[in-house]
């Protein structure tokens, strides 16, 4: 049974000692003091989407669109009346939330995706590995619990079929295929910066230990600065991939026995195609606004493309959520699950990782309780008549 809603029962015990919160509980108190503590850089590649940043405020805008329609009188709010777990793609998690696929997080912390793994880890909920990590893939899969492994597929076959046989054999329990950026989109706050940091060889961790990737260089990027330089070039080389198309999943189907999830798909023809060339789900995301400015909110398109492929295939959501109503609207318009991104990011940059906990914690929390003051147990139980359009 879920327990998330007790952290509300130890912030105000500690506060009878007199001992308040060292962090914002909001998304946005977060955001704050992240402007505030982090480096310049770091804040920009993390806080920054593309061009005016418009499909990023839509993202989060969307969510007022809807209004959630409490149920009372169900005893849903007493302790230990909800059980919040679901079970998706194979992977059962406490909660319907995974951490979003953000790369570098070396950047935030020096040991980043390891840390959010051992977070998630304890707190029963997924993580998505992303391939542009700081941290290999074998690390942070020894100290995950359940995990999928995200691929930036490179325009490399045998790098990306061995990126993939890598994250099975870590014990990634998906595969998670980002279609949405065969190339960076236009980010500002990074170009003011001039700052991109796989040129600085950040981010770039799972190439520097893949076989593949080492047999492409002339010497092993650890010997010298020169070699590094040059691994740093074929990286640029072999990011991203023009020429990917649907086939290409029914290919990565002949290389794995995992659940195969593709995310970045806002259009339904998209999806269909995507459910049609064997993928099991599809993740609802504009990349959290950063790749196409003026591209269509996600929660805008979640709708559509349930009603399109959630017969045949799981669906979940990503982009905008920064609160537990927030999990629940998705919810109850088809998501099985929401990937949360950028708060718990901020967290970890803040305050290593405290501050990851921390800042998953206030989400779990916030879901929990609000699905117990609006009559529900489980996550099941929320459909299209738990909200209504504002």
């Amino acid at each position: 049974m879920s327990g998330f809603v007790d952290f509300q029962n130890e912030i105000y015990l500690a506060g009878l000692a007199g001992v308040l919160p060292a962090l914002p509980l909001t998304a946005a108190g977060l955001e704050r003091r992240a402007r505030e503590v982090l480096d310049p850089a770091a804040f920009a590649y993390v806080a920054g989407s593309a061009s005016a940043e418009r499909t990023a405020v839509a993202n989060v805008a969307a969510f007022e669109k809807y209004r959630l329609m409490p149920r009372v009188l169900r005893g849903a709010s007493a302790p230990g009346a909800r059980d919040l777990s679901v079970e998706v793609l194979g992977t059962t998690l406490a909660a319907p939330v995974l951490t979003a696929p953000i790369g570098v997080l070396g950047l935030l912390h020096d040991r980043g995706e390891a840390v959010v793994a051992e977070v998630t880890r304890e707190l029963g909920i997924g993580m998505v590995l992303s391939t542009a990590a700081s941290t290999t893939i074998e690390q942070a899969g020894a100290a995950a619990g359940e995990w999928w492994y995200q691929l930036y597929w490179p325009n490399d076959p045998e790098l990306a079929r061995s990126f993939v046989e890598r994250g099975e054999k870590a014990g990634a329990k998906a595969i998670v295929v980002t279609v949405d950026t065969p190339a960076l989109g236009w980010r500002p706050r990074d170009l003011e910066l001039g700052h991109l940091p796989f040129l600085h060889g950040q981010g770039i961790a799972n190439y520097l230990a893949d076989p593949v990737f080492r047999a492409k260089l002339p010497a092993p990027p650890e010997e010298s600065e020169e070699a590094m330089r040059t691994a740093i070039l074929t990286w640029v080389g072999l990011f991203g991939n023009h020429g990917l198309r649907p086939a290409d999943i029914s290919r990565l189907r002949e290389w794995t026995s995992l659940p195969i999830a593709v995310k970045g798909v806002v259009h339904p023809d998209d999806a269909r195609q995507c459910v049609d060339a064997g993928a099991d789900a599809v993740i609802v995301s504009n990349h959290g606004g950063r790749q196409v400015d003026g591209a269509v909110a996600a929660l805008d398109a979640l709708p559509t493309i349930v009603a399109t492929v959630g017969d045949r295939a799981e669906v979940l959501f990503d982009s905008g959520v920064r609160g537990g109503s927030d999990v629940m609207i998705a919810l109850s318009l088809g998501a099985r699950a929401v990937l949360y991104g950028r708060p718990w990011a901020y967290g970890l940059g803040i305050a290593g990782r405290d501050g990851v906990r921390h800042a998953l914690r206030a989400l779990l929390a916030d879901f929990d309780s609000a699905m117990g003051l609006s009559g529900c147990t489980t996550p099941a139980e929320l459909n299209r008549t738990m909200i209504s359009r504002a």
